[in-house]
């Protein structure tokens, strides 16, 4: 097992394992995702957006972008 010690600063240092391991560098963000009370996973956020194509599979419907600005627009107005 792998640790690392906090500092009074509340600073850590990555262990070189795990930096290589995560892919993660000096200036790379990194997320702490709760998985249950007390626990959580260190998660490098590093991915380029185009990870995220076809997560969500193909749309059902296209929508433009001035359909998005009209539903946006009245939805703010609606709000008031």
């Amino acid at each position: 097992m792998t640790t690392a010690t906090l500092t009074s600063k509340g600073q850590i240092t990555i262990p070189v394992e795990v930096r290589n391991d995560l892919k993660v560098d000096s200036g790379d963000r990194v997320e702490f995702v709760q998985v249950a009370p007390g626990r959580y996973e260190f998660v490098a956020a590093t991915s380029d957006v185009t990870a995220l194509k076809g997560m969500f599979g193909t749309p059902k419907k296209t929508v433009s972008i001035e359909a998005m600005n009209t539903a946006i627009a009245q939805r703010g107005a609606s709000a008031r």
